[in-house]
Formats: structure tokens, C-alpha cells, sequence
């Protein structure tokens, strides 16, 4: 299972993520050993791709962070091993412990929950000054009703899992009627698939701010913030706000650029990212030049946002993670002036796959996660997509319209 050669060898706590294949590439780029930590199970059906990018792999129980530290920590010291990263978010917190006890530069084990804890999350964000929604923590739906009256959160409110990422069981309520069925949705997890990770199972409320969305990836090395270049996303409406894509540049104002990025490095500082790289979201109320935080992660972004932002910039936002964590200062240069837009495929319903055709438009490429014969699950968040569309262009506009023409050329049946 193991091939030693030479180049610095950096551990990937769980590369089997939307972000594995960006970093296998990075790791290639950078002349470094990737290896990955895992379960048995979940290792045995990593796809061929993934098996071949890697060096090593070391077995493990990820949801015992002691048993997994030891493992982890003996496997590096063994392989030379002088890097480590995290391809998922709720490992994160076990990917700086490690760090820490080899010695190796990583994030702050102190404050890493709160990168992968939303509640733990907004805390952290008071304590630092980072502008982020008002909320509130619940057990059950008779303390999310209690709580949204005392702490005057006004409607419509935000309801998510402490833990969780994909919009996952996050909905808008817009009254007091829908807050039960709301809390229910955000508890409906109590473990994270495919490892069983368990699961802080209590609700956050927020106040929902209104406004454009944006996301910002920060890349940290030795606690200096690297902004790297802002992404426009886009939404459904109504109760379940599902990601339907993502477009670099995002066109904004210098202004509101600078801000948003200063705004995302504030949020990756505040939750303790020192050698690493965070995925920060937030909004912009309208009228307003002040962004507002909804989360951070500390991770690379998911959703195929590292393509789109390199088709657009030339920037490599895996490579610089990868400089990152083995204390090099990144390279976040602009190279390229194009623009890059993602539009995912949804469904209307859940049902069976019977049929998908995308056309061919171009400046597009499509590709589709699922085939005829798989079912799929209800569009209420990232796991009903049926594949995606990227097109790059020369404007964020014509690579919005082109993904678009995509999309909607499509046809589809769920059965």
C-alpha cells in the first residue's frame, strides 16, 4: 500500500471530498507525497483516481480522535511525513491536534472546533468583533421557541445544525408555525456518512440577513492572511436555500471587493486558522458596504469553486493551501483576467434518474455525478445535484449566460 519516494510527504486527513481531486493535482504540481488517513471501509471504495494519486494510506478510526492522534502521529513519524491537511471540514479540529504534536506548522488547536462548530463558530466571531448574524442556541423545538422570543431574533430566522455542512437540514422559516418542522430537519443527522462521526445534534437560530451571497477563500501561513479572490454565489429561494452556482470574479466594486476579503480573513483568524486555508460565506445587505459572516470553514472550498477561481485568475487555491501547511509562503498572484461560472443541475423532485442529455455549448463543459437508474434524493440541499456545468468566457456575465444555456437547454426525466 505504501511508496516511499523522494519529495515531502504531507497527510491528508480524509482526501475523499469535492476538494481531493484539486489537491492530488496541487501535490503533483509541487513535487509532494500525498497520503491519506481513513477508514477501512470507507477507503475500500475510494474511486481508482484517488488510489493511484496516493503515496499511503493509513487506516484508522477518525471518530476516536485519541485512538486516531496515536495511529496518526506514529504512522507520520514512520513515513516522514512533514505536512498536514484536512480535505474535510469536521476533521479539521483532529488535522491541527496532529499538527501540533508532530511539531508541524497547522491551526490552533485551541480554537479548531470552532471551525467545524457553528455554535462554538459564532462565538468565536463575538469574541473577536467579526460581523456575523445574531443567534441563538436550542436543544429541541420547545427551547428554539423560547429562545427566538427572548432573543428578539425577528423573523424570517435561520435554522441550521450545529454541525453540518452542503446546506444540510439548514432552512428560513419565515413564522413561529414552521419552527418545529425547522428544528426537526436540522436534527434529522446525528452522525456524519460515510465515517459515522457523531454529531452535535443542537440547533442554531440566526436572524436571517437579506442581500447578495459571497464566498472568500483565506490562506494563512505563520498567522499572516492571504485573501485570495472573491466568489458570487447563487441560491434558491424559499425555505431550503440550495446552492445552484458560483461565478469568479464576482464583480464587485473595488471597494466592496477589498472589504469582503478583509471581512473573510478577519473570520479565518477568529477561528484560529494559523498555517492553512478557510472557506469563509457571507452577505452583503443591501445599501451596505459592510459584509456580515453566515459561516467559515477551515478547508478548501467545496463545489469545484478551486476550478472556476483558477479558469478565472490562475490562482490555485490547492497549491496554495499545500504551500501553506508546509511553511511556504503561498503563491496567491492573479495571472489570468477571464471569468469562470458553475451552475449546478437540480431536479424538480426526488424520484429515479430515467434520463439526462446536457447540450453542447461552447466554451462548457458538463459533467454528471449520477446516471440513469440512480435514484435521486429531494433538492433540499447539495446531495440532490445531478451533475454541473462550468463555462468560462472573457465576463462574469457571458460565463453566467453561457452555463445558464446549459442548464436550461438540458432535459431531464425523474421518474
Amino acid at each position: 500500500m505504501d511508496a516511499d519516494t523522494d519529495g515531502t510527504g504531507v497527510l491528508v486527513v480524509e482526501p475523499m471530498g469535492n476538494a481531493g481531486p484539486f489537491l492530488a493535482e496541487a501535490a503533483e504540481r509541487l513535487g509532494l507525497r500525498l497520503y491519506g488517513a481513513t477508514h477501512r471501509e470507507v477507503h475500500e471504495g475510494y474511486a481508482p483516481w484517488l488510489t493511484g494519486a496516493l503515496a499511503g494510506v493509513c487506516l484508522t478510526d477518525l471518530t476516536d480522535p485519541g485512538r486516531a492522534l496515536d495511529d496518526l502521529e506514529a504512522y507520520c513519524r514512520t513515513h516522514r511525513i512533514s505536512a498536514v491537511a484536512a480535505c474535510w471540514e469536521l476533521f479539521t479540529p483532529l488535522a491541527a491536534a496532529l499538527a501540533a504534536r508532530l511539531g508541524l506548522p497547522g491551526n490552533d488547536p485551541a480554537l479548531a472546533r470552532a471551525a467545524r462548530n457553528k455554535i462554538e463558530m459564532a462565538e468565536a466571531f463575538r469574541a473577536a468583533g467579526v460581523p456575523a448574524p445574531e443567534g441563538a442556541v436550542a436543544a429541541d423545538a420547545t427551547e428554539a421557541h423560547r429562545v427566538a422570543a427572548e432573543a428578539g431574533l425577528g423573523w424570517p430566522l435561520v435554522v441550521k445544525p450545529a454541525e453540518q455542512g452542503g446546506s444540510w437540514g439548514v432552512s428560513v422559516v419565515s413564522g413561529p408555525e414552521e419552527l418545529d418542522e425547522a428544528v426537526a430537519a436540522a436534527r434529522r443527522f446525528t452522525r456524519a456518512m460515510p465515517h459515522g462521526l457523531p454529531l452535535d445534534d443542537r440547533v442554531l437560530l440566526q436572524s436571517h440577513v437579506p442581500g447578495a451571497e459571497y464566498s472568500a477563500e483565506t490562506v494563512v501561513c505563520e498567522g499572516v492572511a492571504y485573501a485570495l479572490p472573491v466568489v458570487a454565489k447563487e441560491t434558491t429561494t424559499g425555505r431550503y436555500r440550495v446552492e445552484t452556482g458560483h461565478t469568479c470574479p464576482a464583480g464587485l466594486s473595488p471597494e466592496l471587493d477589498r472589504a469582503v476579503r478583509h471581512t473573510a480573513a478577519r473570520a479565518a483568524l477568529a477561528v484560529g486558522v494559523r498555517n492553512g486555508i478557510a472557506h469563509t460565506e457571507m452577505k452583503v445587505p443591501p445599501g451596505s458596504g459592510s459584509p456580515v459572516v453566515i459561516e467559515t470553514g477551515a478547508r478548501l472550498p467545496g463545489d469545484n469553486i478551486c476550478e472556476i477561481v483558477e479558469a478565472a485568475t490562475g490562482v490555485s487555491e490547492a497549491v496554495a493551501y499545500l504551500q501553506a501547511v508546509t511553511g511556504h509562503p503561498p503563491d496567491t498572484r492573479v495571472t489570468r483576467e477571464r471569468a469562470a461560472a458553475i451552475r449546478f443541475l437540480l431536479p424538480e423532485r426526488a424520484g429515479v434518474l430515467e434520463h439526462v442529455r446536457v447540450p453542447e455549448i461552447p466554451g462548457t463543459r458538463a459533467e454528471l455525478e449520477l446516471c440513469p437508474g440512480d435514484p435521486v434524493p429531494e433538492p433540499a440541499d447539495s446531495a440532490g445535484r445531478i451533475g454541473h456545468v462550468v463555462a468560462v468566457a472573457d465576463s462574469p456575465e457571458r460565463a453566467r449566460s453561457l452555463a445558464a444555456r446549459a442548464i436550461d437547454g438540458t432535459r431531464l426525466h425523474v421518474k
